[in-house]
C-alpha cells in the first residue's frame, strides 16, 4: 500500500510517499481542527465502475459521509472536536487514481492578514494585504445608523505576497466611513483595516409613508424594525411595500438617517 501524508500545519505542507501495494492506496491528512469541514474531489475509478475513494476514516472512525460521488464533504462537526484538537483523516482509494483534497489548509492554524493600504474612491473600496495564511473571507463594513453594517464580502486570495482587492460599495449622502475585517476560521482572532472616509455631496434622502408603502426620494439601503427591536425588512431601493405589516409603530434606518412611522 502506498501512503501519502499531507500535514496541514502552519507554514508546512509535506507529501511523503511510503510503501506501495497494487490493490489500494491511502491519502492521510493531519492537522488541527479549526471549525471547518474538508472537501474532496473524487474521480471515477479507472475500471469505470464506481469512484476512486472507497473509505474515509477520521481519527480511526469510519465516516458516515456519502462518498460515492464525484465530490464529497468530510463533516468534522459530528465528532465533537474542539478548536485545536488533533485530526487524522485517512482516505483509502483504488490503484491508478487519486482523489484531491481541495482545502487541506482548513486544518491549519490560520492567522488574519495584515492590511497594507485601504482607500475608497468613486464607489469602489481598494485595499491591499500581505501575510495571508489561507483563503479567508474579507468583510466590508460601513458605519451607518450608529453601528457598523456589513455591506460586502470578498474571498481572500490566500497568497503570502501582496494581494490587491477592489470592491464596489454603496454610499449615502454626507461622510461615508468604511473598514475591512478578516476573521480566522475559529472566529477567535479578528484583524481590522484602518477606517477610511469618502464625502458624498448628493442630496440627503427623505421619505414619506402611505397605508401600504414607504417611499424614498432616491435609492438607499434601509432597515425596518418593530417596537421590540426585531428586523422586519432590509434591502436597497426607492420604496418598501409595508402592506403586510401589522398596525403599529416602526423604526426606519435609511440613507445616513433614522426615523419612524405608524402603520395604520
Amino acid at each position: 500500500m502506498r501512503k501519502i501524508l499531507l500535514y496541514a500545519l502552519t507554514g508546512l505542507a509535506a507529501f511523503v510517499g511510503l510503501t506501495h501495494n497494487i490493490n489500494a492506496e491511502e491519502l492521510v491528512i493531519k492537522g488541527t481542527y479549526q471549525g471547518e469541514n474538508i472537501y474532496v474531489k473524487n474521480p471515477f475509478a479507472p475500471s469505470g465502475i464506481g469512484f476512486c475513494a472507497y473509505e474515509v476514516t477520521v481519527n480511526g472512525m469510519i465516516t458516515t459521509d456519502e462518498i460515492n460521488s464525484s465530490a464529497f464533504e468530510i463533516d468534522l462537526s459530528v465528532y465533537g472536536f474542539k478548536i485545536g484538537d488533533d485530526v487524522n483523516i485517512v482516505i483509502r482509494y483504488k490503484d491508478d487514481c487519486t482523489p484531491m483534497v481541495l482545502n487541506a489548509s482548513a486544518l491549519q492554524v490560520q492567522k488574519p492578514a495584515k492590511f497594507e493600504t485601504v482607500s475608497v474612491k468613486d464607489g469602489t473600496l481598494h485595499f491591499t494585504t500581505s501575510g495571508e495564511t489561507g483563503s479567508l473571507p474579507f468583510v466590508i463594513e460601513q458605519f451607518r445608523w450608529n453601528k457598523w453594517v456589513k455591506v460586502g464580502e470578498v474571498r481572500g486570495k490566500g497568497h503570502n505576497q501582496t494581494n490587491t482587492y477592489d470592491v464596489k460599495v454603496r454610499t449615502h449622502s454626507g461622510p461615508n466611513k468604511f473598514r475591512v475585517r478578516q476573521t480566522t476560521g475559529n472566529r477567535k482572532v479578528q484583524s481590522y483595516s484602518r477606517e477610511v472616509v469618502a464625502i458624498v455631496t448628493t442630496p440627503k434622502i427623505t421619505f414619506k409613508t402611505s397605508s401600504n408603502e414607504v417611499t424614498f426620494t432616491g435609492e438607499t439601503m434601509y432597515e425596518v424594525y418593530d417596537q421590540f427591536g426585531g428586523i422586519v425588512f432590509k434591502g436597497y431601493g426607492t420604496s418598501i411595500n409595508i402592506s403586510t405589516l401589522a398596525k403599529g409603530k416602526y423604526y426606519l434606518n435609511y440613507d445616513n438617517s433614522q426615523g419612524e412611522f405608524i402603520k395604520r
